[in-house]
């Protein structure tokens, strides 16, 4: 079941309202998945620094003291922000990854949820209005943003089966569908130098794409290249530091319903996640192909 959605904003007079329209949209598709939810937003950042977007089950205890702990390991300085269960680090870009290996030596409870320059995920089980006001995304500006709400089919609900699935800096994907092949993909990008956190086939889709872009694909040609490469009934929807993608597989019975206008790109799993999206009326609106690639970079 799952309901998926996605907005690329190409007016920048709209990027103050990324948080609300999305949040707006993944809430509509509730009845589609109540297990748990998650957004990504893809928001400004200062130039040469980085984030780092962390989840705990303790938060008041692993978040105490947290930015002090970190500076003195890195010998830079941090900057922590936190927003309930989570918290977003941000760091000298060229510290990201001393980052991510002191915060398992200072705070082995805390999960890393995605880093890179831009993104920001937000994630926990609970219905969307629930995780959407938990974490204020609806405050939230940025330049496009891709959410999931979920209904578990093969894996248990928790925090981290929830979508998003970050396996690259900046990258993050939505799934709506399951994959046949995972467990031999998994085996393959393992080989190649990739880690798991989860048993959720999404995880190995996101790693898959990640993997084809760190070895030179673009979003495009990553998708284009998993469709031969990935087995199963899937719609995806995937966001990078630059662009946004969607990809469904050849027989394509998940739903999928994009819109386009001067001002944004959105993609919903059903009409109704984009009704309350402004000149939606004007947009131009259709069913996105199977085995087609779309995708647009800012």
């Amino acid at each position: 079941m799952c309901g998926i959605v996605g907005l690329f904003l190409k007016d920048k007079a709209l990027e103050p309202q990324l948080g609300a329209l999305l949040s707006d949209m993944l809430i509509t598709m509730t009845d589609r998945g109540p297990d748990s939810a998650g957004i990504a937003i893809y928001g400004a950042s200062e130039a040469g620094s980085g984030k780092i977007t962390v989840q705990s089950a303790d938060p008041a205890a692993d978040f105490k003291s947290l930015k002090a702990a970190l500076a003195k390991k890195l010998g830079v300085a941090v900057s922590v922000t936190i927003r309930a269960t989570h918290a977003v680090i941000a760091v000298e870009c060229g510290k990201l990854d001393a980052a991510r290996t002191a915060l398992k030596e200072l705070r082995p409870g805390i999960t890393v949820m995605g880093s890179g320059e831009s993104v920001e995920i937000y994630k926990e089980v609970g219905l969307p209005k629930d995780v959407a006001a938990r974490f204020k995304i609806g405050a939230m500006g940025g330049t496009h943003g891709i959410g999931h709400t979920r209904m578990a089919t093969e894996s248990a609900v928790t925090t981290f089966g929830a979508h998003p699935f970050s396996t690259g800096p900046d990258q993050c994907l939505v799934h709506n569908g399951s994959l046949s092949n995972h467990n031999n993909l998994r085996r393959e990008l393992v080989r190649n130098g990739l880690r798991f956190e989860t048993e959720n086939d999404t995880e190995v889709a996101a790693a898959y794409l990640s993997h084809k872009l760190a070895t030179g694909s673009n979003l495009g040609a990553a998708l284009e290249s998993g469709l031969s490469d990935l087995d199963g009934f899937y719609t995806f929807v995937v966001g990078t530091k630059s662009g946004f993608g969607v990809l469904r597989d050849p027989i394509a019975c998940k739903p999928a319903v994009m819109a386009e206008t001067d001002g944004y790109v959105a993609f919903g799993s059903e009409y109704r996640a984009l009704v309350n999206l402004p000149g939606i009326e004007a947009a131009r609106v259709w069913e996105p192909e199977p085995a087609t690639v779309y995708f647009w970079e800012h």
